[in-house]
């Protein structure tokens, strides 16, 4: 619905009112944005409370299982951890690159994460990465795209609680996924690490695992800032840049035995 308001300039325009998700290709799953725009431009943002789920949904966050099970005390191998977060940042990269309009290299990032979730062995998926990593990487036209868009500071992520990817690249859209390149990278020589996986050495795909306030939870505060002047055509590309995962927010802590 339109109504009318003045915009920053002080002019009076139309403000209309425009949900995004949770239903939308190419969105984080169970994320709901809503926008006031004026013009193309975003006024307001606010991001609803993910629906309650139940025990049983709230064990489908299927990117951080290999924490959530540790967590719980079982014996789970360092490798398939980084499997499952290397799998998940090129989820990440998928869908990005959708949202950015380059459908065919969206499709290579699927495919890798696929031949990682089903256990492909590293000298299979290295040399894809690879050439994956160089293309997507060195796009000028994904750069430019991308450029001065969703810009998160150092400061700003600690002061939201984020740490992980999103900390580290400490700048816009182009930084963050190519700071995901970067860790892919890292990740790959590691798929068959045997060693115990100890939650508070191996960080989950967004940041380190904490049941009681999950990596997204940050990512979600975080989100309406980025929003809020940025053109609605860049509204999808910084959300896919951020690409928080409501599903986190589902896990609980496990129960802690009292004597």
């Amino acid at each position: 619905m339109a109504e009318q308001g003045e915009d920053r300039d002080g002019l009076t325009l139309d403000r209309l009112h425009v949900p995004l998700g949770p239903l939308l290709t190419d969105w984080p799953a169970g994320l709901t944005v809503r926008l006031v725009l004026q013009g193309d431009v975003v006024q307001q943002a606010d991001v609803d409370d993910p629906a309650p789920r139940t025990s049983g949904e709230a064990m489908e966050a299927f990117w951080v299982q290999p924490w959530v099970r540790a967590s719980a005390g079982e014996p789970v191998p360092v490798g398939e951890a980084v499997r499952r977060r290397a799998a998940a940042r090129l989820d990440s990269l998928g869908r990005l690159l959708a949202v950015a309009g380059w459908p065919a290299e969206a499709v290579s990032a699927r495919r890798l994460r696929d031949d990682l979730l089903t256990g492909a062995p590293r000298s299979a998926l290295a040399p894809r990465f690879e050439r994956f990593d160089r293309r997507v990487g060195r796009s000028r036209t994904l750069a430019w795209l991308t450029r001065g868009i969703g810009v998160v500071t150092a400061r700003d992520a600690h002061e939201a609680g984020v740490s992980g990817p999103t900390a580290r690249a400490d700048g816009d859209v182009t930084d963050r996924y190519r700071q995901w390149l970067t860790e892919i990278r890292g990740d790959l020589p590691r798929l068959d690490e045997p060693s115990l996986l100890r939650v508070a050495d191996e960080e989950s795909p967004r940041g380190p695992w904490n049941a009681a306030r999950p990596p997204s939870a940050g990512l979600i505060t975080l989100l309406p800032r980025l929003l809020v002047g940025a053109e609605f055509a860049s509204a999808r590309l910084i959300v896919a840049g951020l690409d928080p995962d409501p599903d986190e927010l589902a896990v609980r802590a496990p129960e802690v035995a009292r004597e």
